[in-house]
This record gives structure tokens, C-alpha cells and sequence, in this order.
């Protein structure tokens, strides 16, 4: 029975710490981690319904602070598989902490909206980076990424003021001329973190709910061997 207890109280711990979400959408930056880069992971849903196979994945470099500006290199992949059978992703966008004031940016996606509205019922969002130039943040024309595609660039964004710790959530991608699923043309698709490291090779950063689960298999072990300690202290000796 002392191995049942065992399991079972790791069993315990393991759901205690991986009852919140697995990846957090959230990332916080400073003058001291230029060179990390962090990589987000996309679905796809139009009309709150989940398009299966329609992904996008992006990563973000931090390769630059000066005064109140922060600099960022970007990869941009469509990463549509089947039932999908052609997609194009013609926009990106996040939320800023601090709010941001102006924003550039170079390569696949150079044109620029703040305080704008993302479709599929997102709503407000602080800046997008888009493939053309419109009043909206859905992108437009035929430019964009293709479905197996990926682009780069870089983006600046500007504050007010100078910022000591800049904080980027709530990741969006839009997209545009999707074949193969029926009565869905365009679709959006969230964000969710799943790597955080630095450029120069770094270990990344184990997710969220990969911490919780060892913190909570060693929790765990250690009551197992607390249990073996007093049961033996305590047992009759054998002649």
C-alpha cells in the first residue's frame, strides 16, 4: 500500500500544478535581455470556431533599446497544413505596456496601424504590422505569406518616453484567401508562447506548465521518502 499512497499523492501534486494554462501570452523585456528571443505558436478560428490545421508560428528578437525605443527582429511562418489546403497570413499585432506611441518596420510586413481593430472579434488592439497599406489591420491586396511560407523584417516601437520594462501580449495573426475549409475565406488565430531563450544558444526557458509538474513530482518524492523514513524508524525489529 506505501507505493499506492506514493502515486497517488504524486498524481495529487501533478493536477494541483497544472491546473492553470500550460504557456503564458505574455512577455516582459528590459535593457538587459537584449538578444532574447521568445517564439509564439498559432491557431486559427473564425466565428469562435477553431479551423483545424490553419497555424502560423512567429519569433521575436530584442536586438536593441535606446532611449524610447525598443527594436525587434521578426520570422513570420505559415505553417498551414491539411484539411487546409491554401492560406495566407497577411498580419500580425500585439498589445504594449507602456502604450505605444509610433511603430516602424522593414521586410514582409512594412506597413504599420496602432489602436486598431482585429477581426473574428478580437477588438482593440495596440499596433499590427501588415503586408499593405489599408486603414485596417486585416492587411490586404495579395501579399503576405503563403501557406509553407515564412518572412522577416524588423519593427521598432516607440514610447512617449524612455521605458525600463516593456511588456508585449495578447499575440494575433490574420488570415487571408483560405482554400479547403468550407464557407471560411479568412480567419484569425491567437498566440501562445512557447519558447524563451537567448541568441547566442541559450537553454530555453521551460514552459509554465512543465515547471509546476517537476515542482510538483519532487513535492511529491519527497513526502514518498518521508513516509519510508518513519515507517522504517518505526518497524519492529526482525530477530
Amino acid at each position: 500500500m506505501k507505493f499506492a499512497f506514493g502515486f497517488a499523492g504524486l498524481a495529487a501534486a501533478a493536477t494541483l500544478f497544472t491546473a492553470s494554462p500550460a504557456f503564458a501570452d505574455a512577455v516582459t523585456l528590459g535593457s538587459g535581455d537584449i538578444g532574447t528571443l521568445f517564439t509564439l505558436n498559432y491557431n486559427g478560428f473564425s466565428g469562435g470556431t477553431t479551423v483545424s490545421g490553419l497555424t502560423g508560428s512567429t519569433t521575436f528578437t530584442l536586438t536593441g533599446v535606446s532611449g524610447s525605443s525598443y527594436t525587434f527582429n521578426y520570422s513570420v511562418a505559415n505553417t498551414t497544413s491539411s484539411p487546409v489546403t491554401g492560406s495566407r497570413i497577411s498580419s500580425f499585432a500585439f498589445d504594449t505596456d507602456p502604450n505605444i506611441v509610433s511603430a516602424t518596420s522593414t521586410g514582409a510586413f512594412s506597413f504599420t496601424t496602432l489602436n486598431s481593430t482585429y477581426p473574428n472579434g478580437i477588438g482593440s488592439i495596440d499596433v499590427c504590422f501588415k503586408d499593405a497599406s489599408t486603414g485596417a489591420c486585416s492587411g490586404g491586396g495579395s501579399g503576405g505569406l503563403a501557406k509553407g511560407e515564412t518572412g522577416t523584417g524588423s519593427l521598432t516601437l516607440n514610447f512617449s518616453q524612455p521605458v525600463s520594462s516593456l511588456t508585449l501580449s495578447d499575440f494575433y495573426v490574420r488570415y487571408q484567401s483560405i482554400t479547403g475549409v468550407n464557407r471560411v475565406t479568412s480567419a484569425s488565430g491567437s498566440g501562445t508562447l512557447t519558447s524563451t531563450s537567448t541568441s547566442s544558444g541559450g537553454t530555453p526557458v521551460p514552459e509554465p506548465g512543465m515547471l509546476g509538474l517537476m515542482a510538483g513530482g519532487l513535492v511529491a518524492l519527497g513526502l514518498i521518502r518521508r513516509r519510508r523514513s518513519v515507517t522504517a524508524k518505526y518497524a519492529p525489529a526482525h530477530a
